[in-house]
C-alpha cells in the first residue's frame, strides 16, 4: 500500500478484499490493476494463459508479497501492516513451488504435521498424537493416508498434490489456495484429483478455495465463482456460469475458443474462424 492510498475497513465477512492492487517487478506490471473479493463460503477458480499474472495474484492472497499499489485485505489483515507469519496458519498453501522446497527424504506425516509450525522439513519440532491424528484426518480427506510413512521424494506426481493439499488442510484453514493442483498429472490421476476437490468444495465445513488453472476442464464441480486474467489485467469476474464463456475464454486467450459443458464439468477447444481456412491452390 502507498501512502497515497485510501485507507478504508475491510468488511469483516470478506477473506480477500483489493481495491486497485498493482504488482510491479522490474518495472511490468505482473497484475493489475486488481480489485476482488472474496466471501466466507465461496469456490473461486483463476483462469488464464500462461503469464498472465495468476500466481503473482495467488502469492497476494496468500501474503506473500505486498501489492505495489492499491489496498489488500487478507483476513481483515492488511498487506503491510500485519507480521506475515500471522496469517501463514489461517492461510492453506498447495504449489508447485512448495513442492520444491520439501526435502525428498522427508516423511509424509511429517510433511504435513509440519504446516502447523509454518516450516518446511521437520527440525527440532516435537510433534505430539493430537498433531499426528489431524495429519492422518487430512491425508484421509485427500485419500493419501496410505502414504504416511512414505518419503516425499518417493511419491508419484499425483501422490504429492494429494500430500501437499492434505498439508494445506492441516490447520483448518479458513483460506485454502492451490496453484494449478492438477499440472503435470495424467488422465486419471487428474480426474481423481478433480473428484477429491468437488467432495471439498460440496462442504460446508471446507474453508473458502481458490484454484488456479488455465485448463477449463480442471475445475471442479461446486465451483461458485471465476475470474479471467490476461496479462494481468482481469478480462471479466463474477459467477461461475456468467464468467465462463467462449466470449470471455476467446479475449483472455487471444484465440477463438468454443466452451462446452457436460455433467457439470467444463470443456474447451480452439475453433477456426469462418473463412479462416482455405484449400491449397484455391
Amino acid at each position: 500500500m502507498t501512502d497515497d492510498d485510501e485507507v478504508y475497513e475491510s468488511d469483516p465477512d470478506l477473506l480477500v478484499d483489493f481495491r486497485d492492487v498493482t504488482l510491479v517487478r522490474g518495472g511490468n506490471t505482473l497484475v493489475g490493476p486488481v480489485s476482488w473479493q472474496v466471501e466466507l463460503d465461496e469456490r473461486w477458480v483463476v483462469i488464464g494463459p500462461n503469464g498472465a499474472g495468476k500466481t503473482s495474484l495467488m502469492r497476494l492472497a496468500a501474503a506473500q508479497v505486498h501489492p505495489t499499489s492499491g489496498s489488500a485485505y487478507v483476513l481483515n489483515e492488511q498487506l503491510g501492516k500485519v507480521e506475515v507469519r500471522e496469517l501463514s496458519t489461517r492461510i492453506g498453501v498447495s504449489s508447485a513451488a512448495l513442492a520444491e522446497r520439501v526435502p525428498a527424504d522427508e516423511i509424509v506425516t511429517d510433511v504435513v504435521i509440519s504446516a502447523g509450525y509454518s516450516v518446511i522439513g521437520r527440525w527440532r519440532e516435537a510433534y505430539d498424537d493430537v498433531d499426528r491424528a489431524q495429519a492422518v484426518e487430512s491425508l484421509e480427506s485427500m485419500g493419501a493416508e496410505h502414504l504416511a510413512d512414505r518419503a516425499f521424494g518417493t511419491l508419484s506426481e499425483g501422490e504429492r498434490k494429494r500430500v501437499l493439499i492434505s498439508r494445506a488442510l492441516m490447520t483448518d484453514p479458513e483460506l485454502l489456495l492451490l496453484d494449478e493442483p492438477a499440472a503435470g498429472l495424467d488422465l486419471g490421476g487428474r480426474e481423481e484429483l478433480v473428484a477429491r476437490l468437488s467432495r471439498l468444495a460440496s462442504d460446508p465445513e471446507a474453508p473458502a478455495m481458490v484454484l488456479i488453472t488455465h485448463h477449463v476442464e480442471e475445475i471442479p464441480d461446486g465451483f461458485t465463482h471465476a475470474m479471467l486474467l490476461s496479462e494481468g489485467a482481469v478480462v471479466a469476474q463474477g459467477l461461475l456460469d456468467d464468467v465462463l464463456t467462449s466470449q470471455n475464454l476467446s479475449s483472455a486467450f487471444r484465440q477463438q475458443i468454443t466452451l462446452s459443458r457436460v455433467d457439470g464439468r467444463y470443456f474447451a477447444r480452439r475453433t477456426r474462424r469462418a473463412g479462416g481456412h482455405r484449400r491449397a491452390g484455391g
